[in-house]
């Protein structure tokens, strides 16, 4: 499945481009719904949903304890990119 999310206003100027794929590490603001103006890490990536589980986003659960609740890719800001990967950052910085 195919998705993606926004760039931060100073990530666009500085790539050149609008969207890009959110990965494991990534901070992201999400932007929208219940949990909008939280920022954290991503923590981990739910592809074949198009949702991320971001740092700090829980729900109490009945029993005790909480659980990582997932947010669509759609509704978070990425404001800074991991770029360890080398085809990753060959792709962002349009090499």
């Amino acid at each position: 499945m195919k998705f993606g999310s926004s760039l931060s206003p100073d990530l666009r100027v500085k790539y050149k481009r609008r969207t890009a794929r959110p990965r494991t590490g990534d901070s992201v603001r999400i932007v929208r719904g219940e949990f909008k103006g939280i920022e954290g890490k991503i923590t981990k990536v739910i592809a074949k949903k198009g949702k991320l589980n971001v740092e700090g986003v829980t729900q109490e659960k009945i029993a005790g304890g909480t659980t990582p609740v997932p947010i669509d890719a759609s509704k978070v800001v990425l404001t800074s990119l991991v770029l360890a990967d080398k085809i990753r950052k060959n792709r962002m910085e349009g090499e």
